[in-house]
């Protein structure tokens, strides 16, 4: 259902003008018809002329039913669904595009807590096939542009996010998102090459579609600068 909504979302615009094209085609049969209802001279012709009328009437309404249902839609339903709202969030991007967006001053100090410090290899609150990292394991090292594997699959599921923090900070950043589950598959990039070495916190985040977020699943890492 929230793929559903998210893709009349997306294409409102393109939604909306084609309505507006169906609502002037609508018109147009309207103003025809009546020319030929007021030209017509015999039954058949004014039989004719009406049937013209009553499709023309017909399509008006769709389109403007439609038209009223898309704005309806965009305006006041999908803003007041938690699930659908924080999707369209700048900080995400559903579409996967591989680019970092982070703040500069968050960046100046990623990595300047402990570089030389070993990471605990414990992981916390991941749950097997459903909110986890299979790759990388809690504690690797990594470098330049990662590849993400695990599993965010659960029941009425939303959308999953991935995250990362210092070791020690509190502050995320989120890297990617996405609308589709995945089970012990690709999650997605990580795009080291913006931050500085040190310890991490990589962190998994799902979400059911009714905008319920549940416990994270959170491994450490250490990133090296190429």
């Amino acid at each position: 259902m929230a793929a559903v909504l998210s893709f009349f979302v997306r294409l409102a615009p393109l939604i909306f003008f084609l309505l507006i094209l169906g609502l002037l085609f609508g018109i147009r049969r309207m103003t025809q018809a009546r020319t030929e209802m007021r030209g017509a001279a015999f039954g058949l012709e004014r039989e004719i002329a009406s049937h013209h009328t009553r499709q023309a009437i017909s399509a008006l309404a769709i389109a403007g039913f439609l038209a009223i249902a898309e704005f309806v839609l965009v305006v006041f339903l999908v803003p007041n669904m938690p699930a659908l709202s924080q999707l369209t969030t700048p900080t995400m991007n559903p579409l996967f595009t591989p680019t970092n967006t982070f703040p500069l001053e968050f960046i100046q100090t990623l990595g300047a807590g402990t570089p030389g410090a070993t990471p605990t290899s414990q992981a916390t609150g991941c749950i097997p096939g459903q909110i986890d990292f299979t790759s990388p394991k809690p504690g690797d090292v990594i470098q330049g542009n990662v590849a993400l594997k695990g599993s965010a699959s659960i029941p009425n599921f939303g959308f999953y996010k991935y995250e990362f923090s210092p070791t020690g900070s509190d502050v995320w950043a989120t890297i990617l998102a996405d609308r589709k589950p995945v089970v012990d598959g690709d999650l997605g990039p990580w795009d080291t090459t913006a931050i500085a070495t040190g310890d991490y916190q990589l962190r998994l985040v799902v979400t059911d579609n009714l905008g319920n977020e549940l416990p994270a699943c959170i491994i450490p890492v250490r990133v090296k600068a190429p």
